[in-house]
């Protein structure tokens, strides 16, 4: 038994909470700033002493440290009003530790299941309660005012029910409704995706920093899906994983070859104080170390071009020029420019009306702004941004002309977002020059940028592009060039694991709203994947997957038999109010 701290003396309500996980510390650390006594119980003393250290660490010598007893003597949890279970997810794990936790307490007890998978009902017979044990759904360790469903059954005792609500208030978390089904189905498809994160790092593609800022700034995502493994635990999403793999099949679900390596290493993420990142004695992240002085080249960008009229080249022309690069727009004709100049003003005046810029500014971005119809108005530029229609031919064509038009040493720069951006460095002539820079729409808001470098790409130009994307106030991540770089790579087989389930026998016709809404109150994600969906487009969604599909050949990018069909009947999505979820909305 690790040092026991005597309880406080005040009349404040006691706790158990058996398993110190992540789940269970995190439960631990917001009972104890709500006033509770706790009695912690782990079977390992390592663990035991880590979050004794971690407890001393944040809250120091206040009440919190006196009104907590570390033990690994269940029979320490017999004067507990709840007891709290929060051991690994697993039937044999769940039943030892509802067995010791029976044995110590007596009847009328309120116990609390914090499992995502199991029955409820089902745990509570076995463990010879039924009147006493009721449920916590946490889909990822709890922070305040974080996500919690509560869960009853018709078998608990009304004192339970309530006694758990409480438990939730006083925790200061946030009560939702989920489900059991659409909760298994979010979790899948979550950890799916977390999974392939991993996959993505180990193949040398990206740094985690930028694969975890990739999704938060591209997605909107909470946290980034490396950083959410670390939260999680390691062992626990790698067995979580491990039980999705051997009841499904599904390859998606085979744990990463370096998460299997991680949890061998015990490199378990936070509560280990090291997993993709490091953490320090009250499990705060450690800063990673300091990166690069940027190259003393970064104010070589001044002149810039954008090839396109489309919402894409109009919005970065916007980013260019309010940035204070003199801007020349190049469209197929001279009245496709005119009016790209013109919504470019419109966006502005909307931004003066909204109180983001003033007039004075307005003026000054579009004086810095032209329009033509003439590639050699590319001439003198120092850097061309490319953003006409996602078409390999097309690209390849516009870029055969740019190796010709433009200076020597001007940065080539191409915004696709799945198309390869070698095809298009071979297709100048001086691949040298050339890098992808794939600004996410809308180009104005969205501060995220792939930086896509090429075998040829030369360090001048990356470093040129690193300054330029810089002095926009865009946060640049970097990959290798590959289809679908970091945020496709990752967000379409999720998207695509979502859309599968309206094939599964039985699918429930209120799936599409369920999942959806286990996605976003569950995991905190800005909104679910058939939302998403129709956000993005249902005929670009498509498009994407029949890329990534076609480059990889694998089935987590088989294209999606739903959008195909969805397409034919004309629902795009949120542009034409027709789509997965956006026809209901507007009803």
């Amino acid at each position: 038994m690790t040092e026991q701290t005597p309880h406080s003396p005040a009349l404040a309500p006691v706790t158990g909470i058996v398993g110190l996980g992540p789940v269970g510390e995190a439960l631990l650390h917001l009972l104890l700033s709500a006033g509770h006594r706790v009695v912690a119980v782990d079977t390992d003393f390592d663990v035991l002493a880590r979050v004794a250290r971690r407890v001393k660490a944040v809250h120091g010598d206040g009440p919190e440290q006196q009104a907590v007893t570390f033990t690994c003597d269940h029979a320490l949890l017999r004067g507990s009003s709840v007891v709290v279970e929060a051991v690994p997810d697993t039937p044999a794990a769940k039943a030892l530790a509802l067995s010791r936790i029976t044995a110590a307490c007596p009847p009328g007890t309120t116990l609390v299941t914090t499992t995502a998978s199991l029955p409820v009902a089902r745990l509570a017979i076995g463990a010879g309660r039924p009147a006493d044990l009721v449920g916590l759904r946490l889909f990822t360790p709890p922070g305040p005012g974080g996500p919690a469903e509560p869960v009853s059954t018709p078998l608990a005792a009304k004192e339970a029910t309530a006694a758990l609500h409480a438990l939730i208030a006083a925790a200061g978390l946030t009560p939702v409704e989920v489900g059991s089904g659409p909760a298994a189905d979010a979790t899948a498809l979550v950890l799916g995706l977390l999974n392939r994160s991993v996959v993505l790092l180990d193949e040398g593609y990206a740094t985690h920093h930028d694969i975890d800022t990739a999704m938060r700034l591209g997605c909107g995502l909470p946290a980034g899906p490396l950083e959410s493994l670390d939260r999680i635990g390691l062992d626990t999403a790698h067995a979580a994983l491990m039980d999705l793999w051997r009841r499904t099949g599904d390859s998606a679900f085979e744990p990463a070859p370096l998460l299997s390596r991680m949890v061998a290493a015990k490199l378990l993420g936070r509560k280990t104080g090291g997993g993709f990142y490091a953490y320090d004695e009250t499990g705060a992240r450690l800063p990673a170390q300091a990166g690069p002085v940027p190259e003393a080249d970064a104010a070589g960008v001044r002149r810039v071009g954008v090839v396109g009229s489309g919402a894409m080249a109009r919005g970065i022309a916007e980013v260019t020029a309010a940035a204070g690069h003199p801007t020349v727009l190049v469209a197929r004709s001279a009245e496709k420019a005119d009016a790209a100049l013109a919504a470019v003003a419109n966006s502005l005046a909307r931004a003066v009306r909204r109180g983001k810029v003033t007039a004075e500014v307005k003026s000054a971005v579009l004086a810095r702004l032209h329009g033509t119809d003439d590639l050699a108005a590319l001439a003198d530029c120092d850097l061309v941004v490319e953003a006409v229609a996602e078409k390999p031919e097309v690209k390849r064509t516009l870029f055969r002309t740019l190796g010709r038009v433009c200076a020597p040493g001007a940065v080539l720069a191409t915004t696709t977002s799945s198309l390869s951006v070698t095809a298009c460095a071979e297709a100048s002539g001086r691949p040298c020059d050339v890098v992808g820079i794939h600004f996410f729409n809308p180009a104005p808001v969205m501060r995220l940028v792939e930086l896509v470098r090429t075998d040829t790409a030369a360090p001048r130009t990356l470093a040129l592009a690193r300054a330029f994307c810089r002095g926009l106030g865009k946060t640049a991540v970097e990959c290798t060039d590959r289809t679908g770089f970091i945020v496709n790579n990752l967000l379409f087989p999720y998207l695509g694991a979502a859309l599968a389930l309206l094939d599964r026998p039985g699918a429930d016709d209120a799936l599409i709203e369920r999942t959806d809404a286990a996605v976003q109150h569950g995991f905190s994600y800005p909104m679910g994947p058939f939302a998403l969906l129709d956000t993005i487009g249902l005929d670009v969604s498509l498009a994407i997957q029949q890329r990534l599909h076609d480059r990889f050949k694998t089935p987590e990018h088989k294209p999606s038999n739903a959008l195909v069909e969805l397409l034919a009947a004309g629902f795009l999505g949120r542009k034409n109010g027709r789509g997965l979820r956006t026809a209901a909305v507007s009803r």
